[in-house]
């Protein structure tokens, strides 16, 4: 069971995270607690691998250079290949879905020539071929989602 202080700052900064040079004590002035607290309570969040950055999201190629990338994983494998990839900063997320094409990431980089080395070094690095999926269309899907306060 999540405290209160983990359900707002799940609920209320997923995408209005204050941009600013103190962001961490505007939450806490937001939510009246310390500064101190908060720095807390997101180190908790991600221990417990509710949350695995805080950061900006940027629409794909508006800076640098970005790819949807698919691997076709064996499930046996497929939890040390994600934590993998998850290490790069040049992914920003990255998720298992049903299909041969079993696990899904974005990377982005500076440009085109750093995105191809990323990719190789993840090849390299997870044993596994990734294929490049080129946007063909943008779509922007809300990725943020609504926590019972209730429970």
């Amino acid at each position: 069971m999540l405290a209160p202080l983990h359900k707002h700052l799940l609920n209320d900064y997923q995408q209005d995270f204050p941009l600013s040079p103190t962001p961490y004590r505007d939450i806490a002035d937001q939510l009246g607690v310390s500064e101190d607290e908060v720095l807390a309570a997101f180190k908790s969040l991600s221990e417990q691998h509710m949350i695995s950055r805080i950061g900006p999201v940027i629409a794909p190629n508006s800076i640098g250079c970005s790819a949807l990338v698919a691997m076709a994983v064996p499930e046996a494998d497929l939890a040390r290949v994600a934590e993998q990839i998850s290490e790069y900063p040049e992914v920003n997320h990255n998720y298992e879905r049903e299909n041969r094409f079993n696990l899904w990431f974005v990377a982005v980089a500076d440009d085109e020539h750093q995105l191809q080395q990323v990719i190789a070094d993840i090849e390299i690095k997870t044993g596994y071929t990734a294929m490049l999926l080129p946007m063909l269309a943008d779509y922007f899907i809300n990725l943020g989602f609504e926590l019972n306060l209730h429970d």
